[in-house]
Order: structure tokens, then C-alpha cells, then sequence
């Protein structure tokens, strides 16, 4: 367990779950939202058609989207440096989980109260990590 702990996949893993638990939470609001306003799922080709939801069940849809954007630079990050440094180093292990539990919160927020300023710290500074481990791996390349 303690090898798993210290794996730089271990935050991917982690990420991965979030995604499918937003995933679940998405599905869980938006299919009795769609029945409540009595929409024929055929009807909702286009995502527009869904703009009759009401916005608590879009922001969860919207931060799914999310999830399936910015974090893939992070799990190719975290590949290659699984890939290109063999040993387990702290810096990019910490530098990993810092930008998994900010987007978790991320999440929460987006998809509750959604506070658009506390969003937006919360994105910068989840970039600001993501950036920090392309760094480190340039860093290591070069150095």
C-alpha cells in the first residue's frame, strides 16, 4: 500500500475516480431535471436544447466538461513522469496531489455555489501546480 501511496499515478488514479464520480452526480441531476421538464431525450441533439435546465444541473454538466479538459495535460504529466524520472521523487508527488484536491474543490464549487472569483483562484492556482510540475520534469530533462 505505502509503494501505491508514493506513485506519481496514484494522483491520476484519483482524478480519474473524481471525473466518474462528476460523472454519477451529472447523470443524477440531469436525467430527472430532462424528465421534470418534460424534454424527449431525442430532442437534446444539440446542447443548447438543454439550456432549459435549470442552472444548479448545468454547472455540475459544465464542470464534467471541465474535468475532461485541462487535466489531460495533467495525466500525460504525470505519465511522462512516471515514464522519465523511475524513482519516486517528492516534488512532483506533491506538486500532483496539490493540483487533484484543488480540482475537487474546484469541482464542489462549481457545481454548488458557485462563486465565480473563488473558480477562478481555485483554477489559477491548480494551473499554477500543473505548470510547476512541467518544470520539474523540464528541470530534470535539461539539468
Amino acid at each position: 500500500m505505502i509503494v501505491y501511496a508514493k506513485s506519481i499515478l496514484t494522483p491520476a488514479l484519483a482524478l480519474i475516480v473524481w471525473s466518474l464520480v462528476m460523472w454519477i452526480w451529472l447523470y443524477a441531476t440531469r436525467i430527472p431535471a430532462i424528465r421534470a421538464a418534460g424534454l424527449d431525450p431525442a430532442s437534446a441533439k444539440e446542447p443548447d436544447s438543454l439550456n432549459v435546465l435549470p442552472l444548479k444541473v448545468r454547472q455540475v454538466a459544465y464542470n464534467y466538461n471541465h474535468l475532461m479538459e485541462q487535466p489531460t495535460l495533467f495525466y500525460a504529466l504525470v505519465f511522462y513522469t512516471a515514464l522519465a524520472h523511475r524513482w519516486q521523487a517528492d516534488t512532483p508527488l506533491i506538486l500532483a496531489w496539490i493540483y487533484v484536491v484543488l480540482r475537487v474543490v474546484h469541482s464542489l464549487v462549481q457545481a454548488t455555489v458557485n462563486a465565480i472569483m473563488v473558480r477562478f483562484a481555485l483554477h489559477v492556482a491548480g494551473t499554477l501546480a500543473l505548470m510547476g510540475l512541467a518544470a520539474w520534469n523540464l528541470w530534470k530533462m535539461l539539468g
